[in-house]
């Protein structure tokens, strides 16, 4: 049997919960950051106290402050760093023959590009990649609470694999092969959980919030379906599921973020308060910028954009919205 041995590049609280979730099965996992007085805490108490406390270590995970040796024999590697950090990850796997896993959600701001198009060409030899996606909190997950999520890959044996290795009594982990689905998924709820947070703060009530809900997830499918993907695949976990847990559960960075800015915050001193990237700000510019060369229309999205990077005031962004003429459902 081969020695599973996975790496996971990013201690945050995604990135830790992850690597968690995977050492419960018994698989050996090493937790790698960038911050270094971190890791050197974790290796200590053996648990991540400053973006995952109370969640202790199973005996088959080790934090390792040192980048080569995190990496040593290793055959998975599990990236779980913000979208603007992605590819410099990358870069630094050139020449290894490894297969390749990411938590990031988001497309690369200057490119456009969905994170396995970027995967793609900076490890132009991988053939084994794959993204994990879905509705889940990292404190939850930290828990043992119940969770599903999708695995999407480029070879349906990785993504049995991967399954496999995160697949639990408390943890489900279901298999897709439209990358571009789940990655469009992924990062369009976030700019969606923004929206959903400006009006419940501005006071619009549950009537304005599922059907922000609903045309958001129409506008998910069509931007997605432009890119690539398969309809279909916005029904489900990485869709429908991600997009309803984000845009309702404050646990949401994205829906504070949206609070925030109902309460008069701007952007920075609602990151300040939040303490954590709220990826749904830049993705809400890149998702935008696409969405403009594809020729799709995005009302929602494009009025995020606008109230979060060119300060138009949120009531006029929904009163933009609610002046729209209106046609046939779908």
């Amino acid at each position: 049997m081969q020695d599973n041995r996975i790496t996971v590049l990013g201690s945050g609280s995604w990135g830790t919960a992850l690597a968690i979730q995977m050492a419960r099965s018994g698989t050996k996992v090493t937790l790698w950051g960038r911050d270094q007085s971190l890791l050197e805490s974790m290796v200590e108490t053996r648990e991540n106290k400053r973006y995952l406390p109370d969640a202790a270590f199973p005996e088959t995970l080790n934090a390792e402050p040192a980048w080569d040796k995190a990496l040593e024999g290793a055959n998975t590697i599990l990236v779980s760093v913000p979208s603007h950090s992605f590819r410099s990850i990358l870069e630094r796997l050139k020449g290894m023959p490894l297969s390749i896993a990411w938590a990031t959600k988001g497309l690369e701001l200057s490119t456009g590009m969905l994170p396995h198009q970027v995967v793609r060409e900076v490890l132009p030899d991988c053939r084994q990649y794959a993204v994990l996606s879905g509705p889940t909190f990292a404190t939850e997950v930290g828990q043992d609470l119940p969770t599903a999520i999708t695995v999407a890959a480029s070879q349906p044996e990785f993504a049995n694999r991967l399954a496999g290795f995160l697949s639990s009594s408390s943890f489900l982990a279901y298999t897709s092969e439209d990358i571009v689905g789940v990655e469009v998924g992924g990062a369009v709820k976030n700019v969606l959980a923004i929206g959903a947070g400006l009006s419940d703060g501005l006071g619009f009530g549950a009537n304005a919030r599922v059907a922000l809900i609903n045309r958001g997830l129409r506008e998910m499918q069509k931007f997605g379906v432009a890119m690539g993907a398969k309809p279909q695949t916005f029904m489900g976990l990485a869709g429908m599921g991600d997009l309803v847990l984000t845009c309702t559960d404050n646990q949401s960075r994205n829906r504070r973020m949206g609070l925030a800015l109902a309460a008069g915050k701007t952007v920075a001193e609602a990151e300040e308060e939040i303490q954590q990237v709220v990826e749904g700000v830049q993705a809400s510019r890149a998702v935008y910028e696409q969405s403009q060369r594809l020729g799709v229309e995005l009302p929602i999205i494009e009025q995020v954009y606008k109230v979060l990077l060119e300060g138009v005031d949120p009531r006029e962004a929904v009163k933009s919205l609610l002046e729209r003429n209106t046609g046939a459902e779908m």
